[in-house]
This record gives structure tokens, sequence and C-alpha cells, in this order.
């Protein structure tokens, strides 16, 4: 954290769907430069608090707060592209919306660093292209923030391993990261803090020391 405070937070944010709890009302705050792990058991309620940090859910109730000017970029477990397009087109289409003032550039770039093929719609990559497409869209437009629904989950070692080089590499230039994971390894060497969520609500969170010392408690 620094004086300027947090660049995202929410506050007492909470989501639901007619009387299903998705999430308890939930305080987070994510920091300039820092990384933090979100884990727990499926369903837990862990890709609705990124939503709702990134904006693509609105809470039931409590808030969601944005530094000013804030770029958050944000790559849901489920890939958000367009299957009737190509990596390209994709990109270029992501590029406009974030009014990238470079979209060749950026969309060249970024094919190359994820090894995207061309010439083949976005609906016809396998699964683990599909997932690097993910990633690349929600690089575009550099943001402040980066939120991934368990980033390398479709990826091979060898890609895990580039992946994570990059987002560290980024961090050195401020990148904030909240992302979700099941990897204990990914804990280990690239988070900071740890929040743990069950049943839509948060049962844990500090540090990856802490975290560790409480499983093994247990």
């Amino acid at each position: 954290m620094n004086d300027r405070g947090p660049l995202l937070a929410a506050r007492a944010a909470a989501r639901r769907y007619g009387s299903q709890i998705a999430l308890e009302p939930t305080d987070f705050e994510l920091g300039g430069g820092e990384a933090v792990a979100l884990v727990g058991p499926n369903g837990a309620g862990k890709s609705t608090l990124l939503a709702l940090l990134a904006g693509a859910l609105e809470p039931s109730e409590g808030r969601v707060e944005r530094r000013d000017g804030l770029r958050v970029g944000w790559a849901p477990q489920r890939a958000a592209q367009y299957g009737r397009l190509s990596p390209r087109e994709n990109l270029e289409l992501f590029a406009r919306l974030e009014a990238d003032e470079r979209p060749d550039r950026s969309v060249d770039r970024l094919l190359d660093e994820f090894e995207l093929p061309r010439g083949i719609l976005a609906g016809e990559l396998s699964v683990g292209n599909r997932q690097r497409l993910n990633l690349a869209i929600a690089l575009l437009g550099e943001p402040d923030a980066l939120l991934l629904d368990e980033p390398t989950a479709a990826l091979d070692p060898e890609q895990r391993q580039r992946l994570w080089e990059r987002l560290e590499a980024q961090r050195e230039t401020g990148l904030a990261l909240l992302f979700v994971t099941q990897q204990a390894e990914e804990v280990e060497a690239h988070a900071d803090r740890v929040v743990a969520l069950r049943e839509g609500a948060v049962v844990f969170a500090g540090s990856v020391a802490e975290y560790d010392a409480l499983a093994l408690a247990g």
C-alpha cells in the first residue's frame, strides 16, 4: 500500500442471486505493485469477487472503489473473446475499446509474445491457445492492476513459466496483481499476501508465511 491508498477496494461488497449468496459482504484492498493470491474451493466466491472488482458485476450491496484513472485488465476463467474473429481481430477490437494509441504495435507484440496463431478463428483454437489469447487481451492498454482467474490452468509448464516471467517483469514497473489459483507453488513463488474464501466469505487474509503456518497447523 502507499500514501495514496489502494488501487482497488471492496467495501462490504456482496453479490446475491435471489436467495443464493455468491459472496458475503467482503472487504478487500489491492495496493500498487503488490501480488495477492485468492484461494479456496470451487464455489467459494473467488470468481465473483474478481468480477466485482473488474466492474463486470455490480455488487448487490456495498461498493467497489477504484482510484481515479485506474486501468484494470481482467482475464476471467471463461475466455472473453469472439469465436468468429481471429486472434488478431480480437486483439484489434479490444485494443480499440481500450483506446490504445498504437493498436497495431500492441497487437503485433502480444501475438508474438503469446505465440498465437494467425489465420485461424478464435473458436477453433485449442484450450491452451484460447487461454493465452484471454491473457493477451487482459494485458492490452498497459493496465495498472491485473485480475486473473486461474490464469495457468490450461497452460503447459513451459507456458506457465513464461507467463509468470512476464508478469513478474511487469510487477517491477508497478503492476498490481490479484490472481486466483489452485497451485500452492504459485502462491509461494508469486504472492505477497493470501486471501482465502469459503462458502462466499473470507476465512483468512494475511501473509504467505501466516497462511503456510495455518495450513501446517490444520
